[in-house]
């Protein structure tokens, strides 16, 4: 029995989430997990970087699974993909230390929200972007990008995995760039708290739209028990882009 460690990319638009849930719910895990019991897996469960929500899609998405296999990684992968929906695929396989964990290994995370600008809705870019009108103001949120770096308390933000979890949390990146009529978010961080991104987003925006001043941005930072509560930007922007590891 070998452990495999895959990267996986997916269109989230049409899944309930990644993490399986209640039986006629369509999950990334579920279908991935149904393509590896195909080749002859056993385990209860494969493992992943992170539960991506409803909506919500990635490049980088990392899982781990055990399986005996004797072909190549490449063979492997396209093994997968033979058996998995078209909106799902395995990009690359290697080896894994048999202690390898997509979760509790990894180093950093790095996600990607976007924006495009159009004053009447484009359906295919609905799917992967959120649409604003009109244009917003870039600097201001990139003035407000500023004040996430380091480590910080994002309770206002988001929620813990559990109970018992901090909401303390280390950005290394955050930044906003124009590309033609799209703008991007991107933001790299040890972890990230429920919902986060989307709220940290949601916010953002609102400060580019001069609803919201980057100083009462500020004291959400400062202040966390005072959660942000306006809105929370849509899953069809966010996708996984990276997931690093020692």
């Amino acid at each position: 029995m070998q452990t495999f460690k895959s990267i996986v990319a997916y269109d989230g638009t049409e899944f309930a989430g990644f993490q399986r849930q209640a039986q006629g719910q369509r999950t990334i895990q579920a279908e991935i997990e149904s393509a590896l019991s195909k080749l002859g897996w056993q385990e209860s469960s494969l493992k992943a970087a992170g539960r991506t929500d409803a909506g919500v899609h990635a490049r980088g998405q990392v899982i781990s699974y055990a399986l005996r296999w004797r072909a190549t990684k490449r063979e492997l992968t396209n093994a997968l993909n033979a058996n998995l929906p078209r909106d799902i695929a395995v990009q690359e396989t290697e080896r894994a230390q048999a202690e390898f964990h997509p979760r509790f290994s990894a180093l950093r995370r790095r996600y990607r929200y976007s924006i495009y600008y159009a004053a009447i809705r484009d359906p295919q870019r609905d799917r992967r972007a959120w649409r604003v009108w009109p244009e917003l103001d870039v600097k201001r949120m990139n003035k407000a990008a500023e004040l996430l770096l380091g480590k910080l308390d994002f309770g206002a933000f988001g929620t813990a995995p559990s109970e018992s979890g901090n909401t303390e949390r280390e950005i290394f990146r955050a930044h906003w760039e124009r590309k033609k009529q799209t703008l991007v978010f991107d933001v790299e961080a040890t972890a990230f708290l429920y919902h986060m991104v989307r709220r940290l987003v949601a916010a953002m925006v609102s400060i580019g739209n001069k609803q919201t001043s980057v100083e009462d941005f500020r004291k959400f930072l400062e202040v966390p028990l005072k959660g942000w509560e306006r809105s929370i930007a849509p899953s069809s922007g966010l996708s996984l882009e990276e997931v690093t590891y020692p």
